[in-house]
């Protein structure tokens, strides 16, 4: 064999027995990764089988972290859906909103069962008000409507049901209701100026054809509770809460 060949050779050589003894070390970390994963996981059984409550506990973490509110029940779901549905929510790019037309049609729901579906939310919303005819909210009222968004707590649409007392005619108080329902969204924006704002709100504006609130949703969260409650005071305004249910 040449000198030359001779420096050609050498090198490969070199290369193939380096090839080799790094094949060997990976071959040795990877042995050992998979036994100090085993006795990791033995370790880790061992400790489970020592401390069960611990394991409880993490499970009823998780348990209660997937949980919904007590009111998310099938019916309860089953209201929600149609009216989401109804009004635009889901299954569409852009929000449309409900008249009264609208939830009573698409909705099939009468008005007691639409007052119920929101009863059970009275820890979560709030009744903002409104002066006679008008539909800007007062610096309490904006006060409220944006502690009520910033207490979220995981969920996924937010409410703004919007109403005008039996004063007035019908197609002038759908006016001032819509009005009002886009009010709560303006300063919504205005605070928030979250981008995703019109896929979380839902705007209802029903006017005075369609649930009237009664004496008894006086005693809700309002943003003007030093002032005497009527009936027709309570529906001269704006509901509005999260709601908890996963659809």
């Amino acid at each position: 064999m040449s000198e030359a060949t001779q420096q050609e050779a050498t090198p490969s050589l070199a290369n193939k027995a380096g090839a080799a003894l790094v094949g060997s070390l990976v071959g040795a970390v990877l042995v050992l990764g998979a036994t100090l994963s085993v006795r990791g996981m033995v370790s880790g059984a061992a400790d489970r089988m020592k401390h069960p409550e611990a394991v409880k506990k993490e499970l009823a973490v998780a348990v209660a972290d997937d949980t919904e509110a007590p009111y998310c029940t099938p019916a309860f779901k089953t209201v929600l859906q149609r009216v989401l549905n109804a009004c635009g929510l889901v299954g569409s790019e852009s929000r449309r909103g409900c008249q009264p037309a609208d939830v009573k049609t698409f909705a099939s729901i009468s008005d007691e069962d639409f007052n119920a579906l929101f009863t059970p939310l009275k820890d979560r919303g709030a009744v903002l008000m409104f002066d006679d005819g008008k539909d800007d909210l007062d610096p309490d009222g904006r006060k409220l409507l944006e502690e009520k968004w910033l207490d979220r707590k995981g969920a996924r649409y937010f409410f703004v049901v919007a109403r005008a007392s039996k004063k007035g005619n019908v197609d002038m108080n759908r006016a001032l209701s819509h009005r009002r329902a886009n009010s709560v969204m303006l300063d919504l924006a205005n605070a928030f100026h979250d981008p995703d704002l019109d896929k979380q709100v839902g705007l209802l504006w029903l006017g005075n054809e369609f649930a009237q609130l009664g004496k008894d949703w006086c005693e809700w969260p309002t943003s003007r509770e030093k002032k005497s409650c009527s009936p027709e005071a309570i529906n001269r305004s704006a509901f509005v809460s999260w709601v908890d249910c996963r659809l």
